[in-house]
């Protein structure tokens, strides 16, 4: 009997087309989904039938009851080489082999500075007005040089959105809870003596740290107050690491200038979700990891590991 592969979240339908699957279609049916399954009954009614999944980034998540739901599950196969929504134990105890991709950080660097330079200068607002008849300029940019960045997180991301920072000729400083003046240095950055400093000194604020029980709920509605009322936050981290309620509240209320945000509590985002229309606020749909080279690499190495999983040596395993 063939094996059926289920290509999850493909959004754009480009999975088969980035991606060269002939070298497994002799024994692998490869059946890709469009659309974001809402739930995990509806997930694991979908996936019934088959025995490789291929998971787009953290989008959906593998707890234990989603594997005991799929018995013909073999082999998952999530992009990247981190996943914090797989219950490893589960899916060993299921006897499911999980495997990971290469990925790589420059699309979320880019897309960090998509939204603060658009969020700097109004780009939406201005180009909506200029296609509809609107106003001839109706905002005055925020400028990029001399002001301060203030980078939560100073890692692969954070690291690489501190050099961009750097040529826009920003003071750029850094704090996460173990970032080191060492380190801070070797960037090139200054340190902040601690969260609130950055926050209060800040006139853009980004946040590149991963999620964690320490970074869960970071900044609250006592830190978002510390952000100066000209101040933007911009997140493309993860949306746990803010407080939801408490950024729509800021918003509402004009404390702060704006926010550019790429990752949500919900994802996709609801339809009658507040976040959709919230003001002063430059939204993305979680476009972070979403680049031609990014999906050529995580399509083509799910290949990879479907190949090297039916030869009986398995590549990239995570979570062993």
């Amino acid at each position: 009997m063939q094996l059926r592969c289920a290509v999850l979240d493909d959004f754009q339908n480009i999975a088969m087309t980035v991606a060269d699957w002939s070298p497994v279609e002799d024994q692998v049916e490869i059946i890709t989904f469009t659309e974001h399954f809402p739930t995990e009954d509806a997930l694991a009614a979908a996936l019934a039938e088959f025995d490789i999944v291929v998971t787009l980034r953290e989008r959906v998540a593998f707890p234990a009851s989603l594997f005991g739901s799929l018995p013909r599950l073999k082999l998952l196969i999530a992009s990247g080489m981190r996943n914090s929504v797989i219950d490893f134990a589960a899916a060993a105890d299921n006897g499911v082999t999980v495997c990971g991709t290469a990925s790589t950080s420059t699309p979320p660097v880019e897309l960090t500075w998509a939204l603060l330079l658009g969020l700097a200068r109004g780009v939406v607002p201005e180009s909506n007005a200029l296609r509809e008849g609107g106003p001839w300029q109706s905002t005055v940019g925020a400028d990029l040089h001399g002001r301060r960045l203030g980078l939560l997180g100073l890692g692969k991301i954070g690291s690489r959105v501190a050099q961009v920072g750097l040529a826009f000729g920003m003071d750029v400083v850094a704090w996460s809870q173990n970032l080191t003046k060492e380190r801070a240095d070797e960037v090139g950055v200054g340190l902040a003596a601690d969260k609130e400093e950055l926050l209060r000194s800040s006139d853009f604020v980004s946040v590149h740290l991963a999620l964690s029980d320490r970074t869960r709920g970071l900044l609250g509605a006592h830190e978002l107050g510390l952000i100066k009322p000209d101040g933007y936050l911009v997140n493309t981290s993860r949306a746990a690491i803010v407080d939801q309620d408490a950024l729509l509240a800021a918003l509402r209320e004009g404390r702060i200038a704006g926010a550019g945000l790429d990752v949500y509590d919900i994802e996709p985002l609801p339809a009658g979700h507040p976040m959709r229309s919230a003001p002063r606020l430059l939204a993305t749909p979680h476009l972070g990891y979403v680049s031609l080279n990014n999906y050529r690499t995580y399509y083509g190495q799910a290949v990879e590991d479907i190949q090297a999983f039916l030869s009986g040596s398995p590549v990239r395993r995570l979570g062993c």
